[in-house]
């Protein structure tokens, strides 16, 4: 949409009325590098052997083979390529069969004074001998 070698408007005005950044358009993408595209590979290989691996057992797998890697990069890497592990996941925000809803009392009510609404909040507080609520 910019024309860099436009006679009358010229590259700042047009990345100003397209809504572009200059360094933007000027930015050039290098994609993976040949090292990050073979862990990648051998990642992919891996994934397709053993899905229930998570990152940990993945690093783990890759210090074996001789790649020096941490976590961080192969839960990159395993974001970047979509793939997570077949485990179980925790389903903390699964109602269980049989357990009671109840409603939110307060929904619409307008607060407009001083003690009409209460509420409470137990914090836990960790001391150095033990903890407080």
């Amino acid at each position: 949409m910019i024309e860099p070698d436009h006679p009358q408007i010229s590259v700042v005005r047009q990345c100003d009325l397209v809504g572009l950044s200059r360094s933007s358009l000027y930015y050039v993408s290098h994609g993976e590098s040949l090292d990050n595209l073979h862990c990648m590979r051998l990642l992919d290989e891996q994934y397709t052997r053993t899905p229930f691996y998570g990152v940990r057992r993945m690093t783990a797998w890759l210090r074996a083979q001789g790649y020096a890697v941490n976590h961080k990069r192969v839960a990159r890497r395993l974001h970047t390529m979509g793939l997570e592990t077949l485990d179980t996941k925790p389903h903390t925000s699964q109602a269980q069969p049989g357990h009671r809803v109840y409603p939110y009392v307060l929904r619409g009510v307008p607060i407009t004074r001083v003690n009409q609404v209460w509420s409470t909040d137990i914090t836990y507080i960790r001391l150095q001998g033990g903890f407080v609520y």
